[in-house]
């Protein structure tokens, strides 16, 4: 028998780590090649490391959350022949085997004091109160409950027809807080914390968004735009759409109205190395699409979306978003954008805030579409509007430029019929 050791390859151009996010083995599994052992992930992209070999795991090397160098031990296995490793330089100790799967740990609570008045005592008072009585209290105990923050129908009262004493108030506040009026538990006092380490996709997307807002001054700038022509035009394109053909969503034409601005507007269309000083402008029109999965937002990019027509561009948003939500989007599906565009759908709000996706210089929001009363010349007509939110580099856009591009991309918005002109 011999000793086999799994290593981390290098899993893309200039990785140097990869954080261990799960593992499928533990210590004594017996496993066959092309087997999973463990999920690294590595910028955005997470990568099923499967076993090169038949063999008993050994030892398993890092925890769930921790970081491994390209090249360090991810796992030992003890398989036929002579493995990888001569029996002059024998492994070194193994790693403790992380435990499969840990669930998030959480403080016990401090036992909560008992209150001093009796269960009996509380209940009665609580009894000689009906809800929506007002509880009875002198003033002076009740300056001192609103200076405290404590609302006074939620205090048992022991004093002559369930009024509050300064006692009452004391042993309510020694309590913690007890159940509402006739034991609702709506009102009970919570003590319970929950502590969670951040790990995963989670800790990549909260230390990208930290750097990105330490590095980055962000310029924000909010329009207003009639989507009423352009609605018209996406529910006739989907009731005569062709089989075969996806259902159109507005995304396919923010895209085409992006691809149709951005010429004009070189420098937002770029990434900006703020380590070298260098601006790249690109001709080609990359652009990601913020997309909530279940292991946190993710980016697909719809490459070169100045060459897809509005339905191939509605299937090739199908296609990333569906690989992103189930986790099968590569690494250069996944990277690459040259502008992002991020949307909450009905849930879009009045306007939002977008943090650029670094190293890009510039992120579109489109918000929820409603139907708003506008004036229009001398009458009021029924509108359907949506605001158009956006967040560019200042270091690199000034906000003139920004202003004019984002009313280009109004233009094209709300007449449609320049989105297919030359």
């Amino acid at each position: 028998m011999g000793l086999y050791q799994f290593r981390l390859p290098d899993i893309g151009e200039g990785v140097a780590e990869a954080e261990i996010v799960a593992w499928h083995v533990q210590p004594g599994d017996e496993v066959k090649e092309d087997q999973s052992l463990v999920d690294v992930m590595t910028d955005k992209a997470t990568v099923d490391m499967t076993s090169p070999v038949d063999g008993k795991i050994i030892a398993v090397h890092g925890a769930v959350g921790e970081m491994l160098a390209v090249g360090g031990v991810l796992v030992e296995l003890e398989v036929e022949g002579e493995g990888n490793v001569s029996d002059a330089a024998p492994a070194g100790p193994p790693a403790a085997a992380p435990t499969l799967p840990t669930p998030s740990p959480s403080t016990t609570p401090e036992p909560v004091p008992e209150p001093a008045m009796a269960p009996a005592a509380r209940t009665a008072a609580f009894a000689a109160r009906k809800i929506g009585q007002a509880p009875l209290a002198a003033p002076a105990t009740r300056r001192r409950a609103h200076e405290l923050g404590i609302a006074l129908q939620y205090v048992p009262g022991t004093g002559p027809g369930g009024r509050i004493t300064p006692g009452d108030l004391d042993a309510y506040i020694a309590s913690g807080g007890a159940a509402g009026p006739s034991g609702d538990s709506r009102y009970a006092a919570r003590p319970e914390v929950n502590e969670t380490r951040i790990i995963g996709m989670r800790r990549k997307i909260a230390e990208r968004m930290q750097e990105t807002k330490r590095r980055v001054p962000h310029i924000g700038y909010v329009e207003e735009c009639d989507l009423t022509q352009l609605e018209a035009l996406r529910s006739d394109l989907n009731a005569n759409r062709e089989d075969g053909q996806p259902k159109l969503t507005l995304l396919p034409f923010f895209i085409r109205a992006l691809t149709r601005a951005l010429p004009d507007f070189p420098q937002i269309n770029a990434h900006f190395d703020d380590d070298d000083g260098i601006l790249t402008e690109f001709a080609g029109v990359h652009v990601g699409i913020a997309t909530q999965t279940s292991s946190g937002l993710m980016v697909p990019v719809v490459r070169h979306a100045e060459t897809l027509d509005l339905w191939a561009c509605a299937d090739e948003l199908a296609r990333l978003s569906a690989a992103a939500r189930d986790g099968s989007a590569t690494r250069d599906e996944l990277s690459g954008s040259t502008i992002t565009i991020t949307s909450l759908g009905t849930l879009g709000g009045i306007s939002s805030t977008p943090i650029i996706n670094r190293p890009e210089v510039a992120i579109i929001g489109p918000n929820k579409v409603t139907e708003r009363p506008v004036v229009q010349g001398s009458f009021i007509a029924v509108r359907k509007m949506m605001n158009l939110s956006s967040s560019f580099d200042h270091r690199i856009v000034d906000g003139y430029d920004a202003a004019r591009f984002v009313q280009q991309v109004k233009r094209l918005l709300e007449h449609p019929a320049l989105l297919f002109m030359d």
